[in-house]
């Protein structure tokens, strides 16, 4: 019996054509909601799915009885249930490494933009309203020679951190993350407890993970912590922080800016007031979002669920399992 694989995100030919290969492939790049009678009927069939941004949930997998893999084009892993999946015996793989330079980008993009007040300058040129040198009131603050602060220290932490020492001489703190002597004596990095960081840093980054540990990690008392100066960045998932709070602390001037990538709902609902708010960068989550980079992902998914169904260890997997034979 030939295997099958749903695909429920745009891939290009040569991906496609890779998996039809050796497999049925049932492509259905425009799904919006698990509820779509397609993506149903194909799932109850699909021994393999590629894709991302669709929560997997547990009936949905009740509804999958031949699943053996899931290839997510993504890095984070928060739309799937781990735990079940393991216990049912299904493979979940990532795609850690080949957006983390793409993201780290994102991250210090929104860190110049929300210093410099970029958007919101720009906004007034284009709107011709540039009559004169701008005064005092207008004016951002300086990146360089500042203490940056990351919340988590992953590739992608690392990353942003590596940018900020090397290139703009600024003194790196971190938290939420285990000892990184190699990154310390890179960067000169130094390790605080969270509240330590938060009062000491200029810039707060957030690149952590979202997990039951880290949901609201950022609030109220966060905020409260920070200096009245402090640029907030978040580039990890947006429940990591609770927007609520956020909102209210920057209407009180404390963190003085914001520049966000992730929400707590995506796409941002209309009624948020966070994209009319003049001190904050918000961006439409386009960590990842290059040409390159998205197909490196999918080139990464397609090699996971391509070994995995082939009984191969995949590249990428986030949860270990005994090896299917094909």
């Amino acid at each position: 019996m030939t295997k099958r694989i749903l695909v429920y995100r745009s891939i290009n030919e040569d991906q496609l054509a890779r998996l039809e290969r050796d497999f049925h492939v049932d492509y259905l790049p425009e799904v919006a909601s698990a509820e779509d009678p397609a993506f149903l009927d194909a799932l109850a069939n699909a021994h393999g799915l590629v894709g991302a941004s669709l929560p997997i949930t547990p009936a949905l997998l009740d509804r999958a009885p031949h699943l053996e893999a899931i290839a997510s084009i993504s890095v984070g892993y928060d739309n799937y249930p781990v735990d079940e999946l393991t216990r049912r015996g299904i493979l979940l793989c990532n795609t850690p490494d080949v957006l983390t330079e793409t993201t780290a980008d994102t991250g210090f993009l929104l860190i110049m933009c929300a210093a410099r007040r970029a958007i919101e300058l720009a906004g007034m040129v284009q709107r011709g309203e540039w009559r004169e040198s701008i005064g005092k009131e207008l004016f951002g603050t300086d990146v360089h020679g500042k203490t940056l602060g990351m919340v988590g220290f992953g590739r992608i932490g690392a990353a942003i951190a590596r940018r900020g020492a090397l290139g703009f001489g600024m003194r790196v703190l971190y938290s939420n993350a285990s000892p990184k002597p190699e990154l310390e004596a890179e960067l000169g990095a130094r390790h605080r407890e969270l509240d330590e960081l938060l009062t000491e840093a200029d810039i707060v980054c957030v690149t952590v993970p979202l997990n039951a540990d880290t949901h609201h990690l950022i609030g109220a008392r966060e905020f409260a912590l920070m200096k009245p100066s402090a640029i907030f960045v978040n580039v990890a998932r947006g429940k990591v922080v609770d927007e609520t709070a956020l909102i209210e602390a920057l209407r009180a001037g404390k963190p003085h800016a914001a520049g966000l990538d992730v929400f707590e709902r995506e796409p941002l609902p209309e009624t948020s007031p966070l994209p009319h708010m003049p001190n904050v960068v918000a961006l439409p989550h386009i960590g990842s979002a290059t040409h390159e980079t998205r197909t490196a992902m999918a080139d990464r998914a397609v090699a996971n669920i391509l070994a995995a169904l082939n009984g191969e260890r995949p590249p990428s997997p986030v949860n270990e399992l005994e090896l299917k034979s094909s």
